[in-house]
């Protein structure tokens, strides 16, 4: 079989026939049936047969996490592009941490991206990222876990409805691995529980692209709004993480865990700028902090990356102060110059300045002073911003 590229716009002339013979396909009494193909079903065949003569790149091996390790450093990061320079690696390596989570834009495979269904862009990123030396000896050395963002999704701020989805999860999970629970269900949200009782950490990484709904775009305007195009969604239906993630996300949080480390790919408390974030969705939102509230008794903190800065936020929520530390980005920064981005975006919920230059974060953990130590470092491992959060 000679597989041609399917483009975006092969979506449309692939559904077409059913809507010009919709009024053929009615019962005796002339009512018409109804036929509903999603772009997952009408791709099938073709992945299915893409898979067959298309390399899968791999990031290579990995040490396993043994399940009894008492988890005293994690580090993470995102934001990490497989064009640009790969020096964090060793930067990061050096600080020996347990386990390294990568968060979101673990490649940037939408760049040079020309439409087409077998996402080759993204396929090409992967292979590239993987080649890596440097990456590969960490790898080799350090176990990760990784969720996505938009950039390794496969399109800038996309959700649900991108058609390609399901391949660009196939991607994900091959080159990263997966766990057979995360391979065996839609998406990629996945949870850990590391260390013997009374020193367990869950780490939950959420999923914040292939259930999430459309954004609500601001008009168009000839000034670009310099805090994001975007506006608060407070549609009921709409969705970050999808049911069936929100009915997940409950039972985990419901778990015996004695520190839980919370990912998400964009931020949480900020409600300060109208680029992706929770804050496009408040209803949401709201819905995240109050799972987080109803949670077995632990200690929490957050985890995201995305906005290419870093920072240490906070919020009171129902008698609690929540805390997240946002890390990105690793080697894909837009500025250097942190007191002007700190002037540019104010934020009552940010502790610290906002860290333009590249960093990667890390927490840490006392046992005995029952004690989490956020801190974020840059591409010399200096120290931006560091906070300590009691449990």
């Amino acid at each position: 079989m000679r597989l041609i590229p399917l483009a975006a716009t092969a979506l449309a002339a692939l559904a077409a026939p059913l809507a010009a013979h919709e009024d053929e396909l009615a019962t005796p009494r002339g009512a018409p049936v109804a036929v509903s193909l999603t772009p997952d079903q009408l791709l099938e065949p073709y992945y299915a047969a893409l898979r067959q003569q298309v390399a899968m790149p791999e990031a290579g091996p990995n040490p396993a996490l043994a399940p009894a390790t008492t988890l005293t450093r994690i580090a993470f990061g995102s934001c990490n592009h497989q064009n640009a320079s790969q020096h964090m690696w060793a930067q990061i390596a050096a600080q020996n941490p347990q386990l390294f989570l990568m968060i979101g834009d673990n490649v940037y495979g939408d760049n040079g991206w020309d439409g087409d269904a077998g996402l080759e862009s993204l396929r090409a990123s992967y292979a590239l990222q993987a080649s890596h030396p440097e990456f590969a000896g960490f790898r080799a050395k350090v176990p990760m876990l990784a969720t996505w963002d938009d950039h390794d999704f496969g399109l800038n701020d996309a959700g649900a409805s991108f058609p390609f989805r399901r391949w660009a999860e196939d991607l994900f999970e091959t080159f990263w691995n997966s766990s057979d629970a995360v391979r065996a269900r839609p998406g990629v949200y996945e949870s850990t529980i590391t260390g013997p009782e009374g020193k367990r950490v869950q780490v939950i990484l959420l999923d914040t692209r292939f259930f999430r709904s459309d954004l609500k775009r601001m008009p168009w305007s000839k000034e670009r709004p310099p805090m994001g195009g975007y506006l608060p969604e407070d549609d009921l239906d709409k969705t970050v993480l999808g049911e069936a993630q929100w009915a997940w996300l409950e039972a985990e949080l419901a778990k015996p865990a004695d520190v839980r480390i919370v990912v998400s790919s964009t931020q949480v408390i900020t409600t300060a700028h109208q680029y992706e974030g929770w804050t496009n969705f408040p209803i949401e939102r709201a819905r995240l902090l109050d799972a987080l509230s109803r949670r077995e008794a632990s200690g929490v903190v957050l985890l995201s990356g995305d906005r290419h800065a870093g920072g240490v936020y906070s919020t009171r929520y129902k008698d609690e102060t929540l805390w997240e530390l946002t890390s990105s980005s690793l080697n894909l920064s837009f500025e250097s110059n942190n007191d002007r981005s700190t002037a540019r975006e104010p934020d009552p919920a940010r502790v610290s300045k906002l860290f333009s230059e590249e960093n990667y974060g890390l927490v840490d953990i006392d046992w005995k002073a029952r004690r989490l130590t956020l801190t974020l470092k840059n591409n010399q491992s200096a120290t931006l911003a560091e906070q300590t959060v009691d449990w």
